[in-house]
């Protein structure tokens, strides 16, 4: 895989270019920054790259936005190292959140850095000469610049509005700006602004493997169009609006499903460019977990992470590891698997052992089967890593998927639904392919697919649980769809009923019994049955349903508010450098 170099030197430059504003200069000498970043096409190229740079850090989808932001839903929980308040990342993750914790600063202000950033690309790429009269080939690489910073800002801005709501927005760079204390606007008004933007990137970029275009993880035209849709999907669902303090969707919500099916549509009908991979597993251990690009071209849009550097996947997530030469398990295995999430999957789904690791690695590539209550999040794993990794860093370098087809697949079968009172046979089609995929070998066995609206959604609600577990999707679908705090509620009181032993979990196995010295995990007795009074010869035990306890069913969104929780609060230190801005929904 080709990966993206992150150049620094013009990011220096653009970070001096909008610190402050000289006035007794005659001319800023951030003009002559400009003037000098943006006077070739390579110069434009590094600082279009500095403007993805932001979302690789830890405060980005390197670690907070990928990894901590999206738990507890009704899938997963979060870090669990403690039952007292911290203040940080376990409070984040029971939703007991006060604008003093110490994980909302720094995504915050990361994602104004990388709309700042995007900011001065587009203000100053357009007005360049080049941009113009250059030559053909210069005029199409700074188109598709300009296309990559509109899409890339569209995103810091997606990424604001679904974790804070209303937000101060800017569109011009902050040296252009005539005061820089900016109060909320609202998002509807963001939400315009960011679909325009995005209507015309879909005219400058090109499609994934043009001639000419390098398989690297730079924005193409699929992954401008696929950020629309689900952009307009957020636009046109629930969110927590500030004058009511309650979960509303606009009346015109079905104009903007119109943009989403149709955005999906242009991506289904370019199979050439994007399909989905015949294999489940091998979208992240042949591809993301082995430093591959999908020659399918299902991952749409992945945000480049760099070994030592960027990206904690794998080892904040991931079954526990070893490297050679260290004498300890790595890795802190923080997001854990609800069990009544491993069990709502159907035993034929290969997605489940994909999406749920319920091992740690020993040194010599064992597996020890960890008790169900401490299964881990599963896609991305330090063991599938290829070649493995050398050393004990945290920065493993797993890319993070921002989008894949099969999410282009089922917005688009969503979008059918609610369009057409119903699904049509194109959204059947279309729910139906992510499905098959996931049942690769059992596809006659996946069961009729509704035929009613009402449905067809929940199908749909659930078919995007078992496709995307893992990937920072499924709260936020949750928060669009207003059921949020209703899967809470279902996922408490399934996980007391497993704990209980009561229908429909009555049957299952209070211990596993597992192969020891084996390098993949081999059961000894059904996951569905209850289990045999003694394990096989060669094969150790481990608690399972009976591993469940009232405190890990309490841990679940533990203090979940409704009509507030779904939002975070404006972290302390934004509000006291800007005294225009204000905390809202009840924090």
């Amino acid at each position: 895989m080709m990966k993206i170099v992150f150049y620094t030197g013009c990011i220096v430059m653009l970070t001096m270019a909008v610190s402050c504003k000289k006035f007794l200069d005659k001319e800023p000498s951030s003009a002559f920054d400009e003037r000098y970043i943006f006077s070739d096409v390579p110069n434009a190229t590094s600082a279009v790259v500095g403007a993805y740079e932001p979302l690789t850090h830890q405060q980005a989808y390197g670690s907070r936005l990928s990894l901590m932001y999206p738990y507890d839903n009704d899938e997963m929980i979060g870090v669990t190292n403690t039952s007292a308040p911290d203040n940080s990342s376990r409070d984040l993750s029971r939703y007991n959140l006060q604008a003093t914790n110490a994980q909302l600063p720094g995504p915050f202000q990361q994602l104004y850095v990388g709309i700042e950033r995007a900011n001065t690309c587009i203000k100053n790429i357009p007005a360049m000469e080049l941009y113009s009269k250059g030559s053909a080939t210069e005029q199409q690489q700074l188109r598709r610049l300009h296309g990559e910073a509109l899409t890339l800002r569209a995103q810091y801005y997606f990424e604001l509005i679904r974790n804070w709501g209303d937000v101060p927005a800017q569109y011009e760079p902050s040296i252009d700006q005539p005061d820089l204390f900016l109060p909320k606007t609202d998002r509807d008004s963001i939400y315009g602004r960011i679909l325009n933007d995005l209507k015309l990137a879909a005219e400058l970029v090109p499609w994934r493997n043009e001639p000419g275009v390098a398989a690297d993880e730079r924005i193409t035209k699929g992954a401008v169009k696929g950020l629309r849709a689900r952009i307009a999907l957020f636009r046109g669902g629930y969110s927590l609006r500030r004058a009511s303090r309650q979960m509303e969707r606009a009346a015109d919500y079905p104009e903007y499903y119109k943009i989403a099916r149709e955005e999906c549509a242009d991506i289904i009908q370019r199979r050439d460019k994007h399909t989905l991979n015949p294999s489940f597993q091998a979208v992240f251990k042949d591809g993301l977990d082995a430093y591959k690009q999908d020659p399918y071209g299902e991952v749409i849009f992945e945000i480049a992470m760099a070994t030592g550097l960027t990206g904690n996947l794998g080892y904040y997530d991931g079954p526990r590891f070893y490297v050679a030469g260290n004498a300890g398990q790595l890795g802190n295995s923080s997001i854990r698997v609800i069990p009544t999430y491993f069990y709502s999957f159907d035993s034929l789904d290969t997605r489940r052992d994909v999406t749920t690791a319920p091992y740690y690695n020993n040194a010599d590539k064992t597996k020890t089967v960890q008790t169900m209550v401490n299964m881990v999040s599963g896609k991305f794993r330090a063991d599938w890593i290829t070649p493995a990794p050398t050393t004990t860093t945290q920065q493993l370098g797993i890319n993070w998927p921002v989008l894949r087809f099969s999410d282009v697949l089922l917005m688009f079968a969503e979008a059918e639904n609610e369009l057409n009172n119903g699904p049509t046979a194109a959204a059947i089609a279309a729910y139906e392919e992510v499905r098959k995929r996931g049942f690769k070998g059992n596809e006659t066995k996946i069961g009729l697919t509704p035929a009613t609206k009402a449905t067809f959604f929940s199908a749909l609600v659930s078919e995007r649980s078992f496709e995307f577990g893992g990937e920072g999707i499924r709260k936020y679908d949750l928060i669009r769809w207003n059921l949020l705090h209703q899967k809470i509620q279902e996922t408490r009181a399934n996980y007391t009923k497993m704990m209980k032993r009561e229908p429909p979990y009555n049957n299952l196995p209070q211990a596993m019994y597992y192969k020891t010295g084996s390098p993949t995990v081999i059961w000894g007795n059904s996951l569905y049955q209850p289990t045999p009074g003694t394990p096989p010869a060669g094969y150790a035990k481990a608690n399972w349903v009976s591993s469940i306890t009232a405190s890990w069913i309490t841990n679940v969104a533990q203090l979940f508010t409704p009509n507030r929780s779904e939002l975070l609060p404006i972290p302390q230190t934004s509000l006291e450098a800007n005294h225009k801005l204000t905390q809202d929904y009840g924090y």
